[in-house]
């Protein structure tokens, strides 16, 4: 994967696919086409039987990256919603402890602010170059070594501290799920499909027999719809890379509502 490409802006990205999809069809129109009539000038009905090939590839080839895209925003979405549960469950951890006897309450929302800014200012800049971020597992340690050495006195302080644990479990669990999110993508080998089935795609266009200008026409919007499709796609297929991306809003939202008192 060309990893590259999610340091553009979107808009840049989505030119540079269009130009690249129309470019290479245009090319093949005004260079390689007409060899390829010379080719098949003695078929009869050439552009209905090119037609036909085109329709039944395209069916295939549509469904195969309507699939794709799909996938890649149901993948988008559930991660999205991960780092949701994620900063719910910390902005309720922090709820829990903040409710604990001193000292021992100072301690533990002191740590989970300091998460809460690890996360925003150094894990996200990390996770959006495709990096698991280092660090963020020493301070939950430290949270939890100060969390378990708690001993409550009353009831209603083993209440709470049972849901603080519990709530720590989740978050650490929701946590995981997003660390493991960064790196999860289209396989190389589905790449390598949606590249040839763009191949043959062009090649089909390039056989029709028309007018110069009504060929460039017709298969520059044929490539430029498929350069779009393969942009949203690649720009969607890793949550946390480029500008079309799941950013730290739900942390900031609770450091700034929440944290910041």
């Amino acid at each position: 994967m060309f990893f590259w490409i999610y340091d553009m802006p979107a808009w840049q990205l989505a030119l540079l696919f269009a130009v690249l999809f129309v470019g290479a069809t245009w090319a093949g129109i005004i260079f390689i086409s007409p060899f390829l009539k010379l080719w098949l000038k003695g078929q009869e009905g050439i552009n209905d039987l090119v037609g036909y090939a085109l329709s039944c590839f395209g069916v295939f080839y549509g469904l195969l990256l309507g699939l794709l895209s799909v996938a890649t925003y149901q993948n988008s979405s559930d991660v999205g919603s991960t780092v949701s549960k994620e900063a719910a469950s910390l902005a309720a951890l922090y709820r829990d402890v903040s409710s604990y006897p001193e000292p021992v309450r100072t301690e533990l929302t002191g740590r989970l602010r300091t998460y809460t800014e690890f996360v925003i200012k150094k894990a996200w800049p990390s996770q959006r170059k495709g990096e698991i971020p280092p660090g963020g597992v020493q301070i939950m340690d430290d949270f939890q070594r100060v969390l378990a050495s708690f001993e409550p006195t009353t009831k209603g302080q083993e209440l709470l501290h049972a849901e603080a644990l519990r709530q720590y479990n989740d978050m650490i669990l929701l946590r995981r799920q997003r660390i493991q999110s960064i790196s999860t993508g289209i396989p190389g080998a589905m790449w390598y499909v949606v590249g040839v089935g763009a191949l043959i795609n062009t090649l089909l266009i390039l056989c029709f027999r028309m007018r110069l200008d009504i060929h460039l026409v017709i298969g520059g919007a044929l490539s430029f719809f498929v350069g779009v499709l393969i942009f949203m796609v690649a720009a969607m297929d890793y949550p946390f890379r480029g500008e079309v991306s799941i950013g730290p809003e739900a942390f900031e939202l609770i450091y700034t509502s929440l944290m910041s008192r």
